[in-house]
């Protein structure tokens, strides 16, 4: 262990990538812990205004990464410097991926079922540091040998083999396999091998004249969503809180406005409260009383 720690991390240089990512699940989990408070009305917790607006945490978050991406940039590799650019980054990066659905949907989204978005990110991006922190390397290259990372051919096929599995993964409606895979080469190449998801591109494009193959994935995919559904919304409960239920159509009905409309993602627009948790113009309910803090 001790060898691990001073061979790959401090000899390799990673010490401010494994700071940056404890910031950031751990700015993530006191967020999410504010928010449920503040959802359930419990503790000392109240959104955050200014001028009447409502601040989403994304808006510090912002200036947070900007901070600490420049000032990666402007510090060297070692040092106090990077390390605490890396924090700053962390956190500023747990904060924006908190609210990664109000960015997609432009609304607040927060607990309703289209926050999942958010989680599904935060999840996604600390296993993906988490991956390259033990010392995995892109596309398959950290599985050569020696002798062929000095062969240019090896590698640059290794690299455009694994890079292909990945993006028939992500054709084939599997966008989670297909970022793994990107570090974990046989995770792309199980998900390329394997058949489509009914709704994906490689399917309405070469399953069109082949019924079979469709019913066959059609089927797969039932089994699959049958028996991962169940499980994976759980982890999502237990991560960022269950959504609520008489959100969903407010919030899809939202969407489809924005997308005839092109509304703007502000304030006023998707009914955020102010200070106090009152209800926006919109008539949706109060940012205090189902949202996060500033």
């Amino acid at each position: 262990m001790g060898s691990w720690w001073d061979q790959d991390i401090v000899e390799a240089g990673k010490l401010p990538l494994l700071f940056g990512l404890t910031a950031f699940l751990v700015t993530f989990a006191v967020t999410r812990t504010v928010t449920r408070m503040i959802r359930a009305g419990r503790g000392p917790f109240g959104d955050i205004s200014a001028g009447g607006v409502h601040l989403h945490h994304a808006v510090p978050g912002v200036v947070l990464m900007v901070a600490g991406g420049f000032g990666a940039i402007a510090s060297a590799q070692y040092g106090p410097g990077a390390a605490v650019a890396a924090i700053v980054f962390g956190v500023g990066a747990g904060l924006v991926l908190d609210e990664f659905a109000l960015i997609v949907y432009l609304q607040d989204v927060y607990w309703s079922e289209q926050g999942r978005r958010s989680v599904e990110m935060v999840t996604v991006t600390g296993a993906v540091v988490l991956l390259v922190l033990v010392g995995s390397a892109p596309f398959g290259v950290d599985t050569l040998t020696t002798e062929e990372r000095q062969d240019r051919v090896a590698v640059m096929g290794t690299v455009v083999f694994h890079f292909a599995c990945s993006a028939v993964a992500f054709t084939k409606g599997k966008p989670l396999v297909a970022v793994f895979g990107v570090l974990l080469p046989l995770v792309s190449l199980f998900g390329a091998v394997r058949l489509a998801r009914p709704e994906s591109p490689w399917a309405r494009r070469f399953y069109r004249r082949r019924p079979r193959a469709l019913a066959r994935a059609r089927r797969r995919a039932a089994r699959h969503d049958r028996r991962w559904s169940g499980p994976v919304r759980r982890l999502q409960d237990l991560l960022g809180g269950t959504p609520t239920p008489e959100l969903a159509d407010r919030t899809s009905g939202g969407a489809d406005h924005r997308s005839r409309h092109g509304d703007g993602g502000d304030g006023a627009g998707s009914g955020d409260g102010g200070a106090g948790g009152a209800a926006g113009p919109a008539g949706s309910p109060p940012r205090g009383g189902a949202g996060p803090p500033g």
